[in-house]
């Protein structure tokens, strides 16, 4: 099948990609969807629980996936902070935040969407260090929150890429920009097990080999009981990227977050879009047959020449 249409939607990904196992595959995604202009990749911190370096850690994983995708040309990577706010009022510098502003500001490439994968630092950066930026074209994708209301929460609390940067999600709820939010008890529906991962990614090359181990030893060492599954709950940013109408959104009145990491009312900021169910089967599947035609061919879907700047 032959298709012809050039258009793409501008995008930005902020991951901290070597914090677990799933934002590797939501960056592959990307990279391998020919509608997504990827204007930049910036490496995310995830707190210094486990490194504390984390940010650098996060840079070296997105090097590596580039170099199993045959190292294409021209896809940025902005670094962002190395770590979280100090406070609400104080930004942290970075080429990360400073390619938010720039491509924010732009008037003339149309809407601009950017996927958050893990904290919210380099978006509250750029919101704090240009406040305008908040009334542009520019919705703000976040994966992480708690769930609303009384649904019942299993896991760490505060949910992980809410505590990484409580300051940052209260900026950025606050500044008046557009969010879609995905909160816990969606993302963590997104599951794929180890037999999937064997049938439908391990047969895709060196790449397909790599994500799907990635998953088992991070299992084996993270998970003190035995699972043969896991949460590829960072996808949904990116099918949301590619296409808006796959989830079903309600309108949460603005609110902010407690430093114990539970959600309250606010009187500034605006609504959130909250989506409660997303097209899984429809973003698993582009996925893994997006792998398959790359395992095939080895080569990344080309995109125009200099769309995109090395930073």
């Amino acid at each position: 099948m032959r298709i012809d249409d050039t258009r793409t939607r501008r995008v930005i990904i902020d991951s901290d990609v070597k914090n677990e196992a799933d934002d590797q595959f939501a960056v592959v995604h990307a990279l391998l969807s020919p509608s997504l202009d990827i204007r930049g990749i910036i490496p995310a911190h995830f707190g210094a629980e486990r490194s504390d370096r984390s940010m650098l850690d996060s840079r070296d994983e997105l090097d590596r996936l580039l170099g199993l995708l045959g190292a294409p040309d021209g896809v940025p990577i902005a670094n962002g902070a190395p770590h979280r706010l100090p406070d609400a009022q104080t930004p942290v510098d970075s080429p990360g935040a400073r390619l938010i502003v720039e491509e924010a500001r732009r008037a003339d490439a149309g809407p601009l969407f950017i996927g958050f994968l893990g904290p919210l630092t380099d978006m509250a950066s750029a919101l704090l260090a240009a406040p305008d930026i908040a009334k542009t074209d520019t919705t703000v994708i976040w994966i992480g929150g708690p769930p609303y209301g009384d649904r019942e929460w299993r896991g760490t609390w505060p949910e992980f890429n809410l505590r990484n940067d409580i300051h940052a999600a209260n900026v950025v709820f606050e500044s008046g920009i557009q969010i879609w939010q995905v909160p816990s008890n969606v993302y963590r529906l997104a599951g794929v097990g180890y037999a999937e991962l064997r049938r439908r990614v391990e047969p895709c090359g060196e790449l397909g080999r790599y994500l799907a181990q990635m998953v088992v030893d991070f299992n084996m060492a993270h998970h003190r009981v035995p699972v043969e599954s896991r949460s590829l709950g960072d996808s949904p940013a990116i099918a949301l990227m590619l296409d808006p109408w796959c989830a079903s959104f309600r309108r949460q009145s603005p609110v902010r977050f407690t430093a114990d990491g539970h959600c309250v009312p606010s009187e500034r900021g605006g609504d959130v879009l909250v989506v409660e169910q997303i097209d899984v089967r429809f973003f698993l599947e582009d996925m893994f047959a997006k792998l398959a035609e790359f395992g095939e061919s080895g080569a990344v879907p080309r995109r125009q020449a200099g769309a995109w700047p090395v930073l």
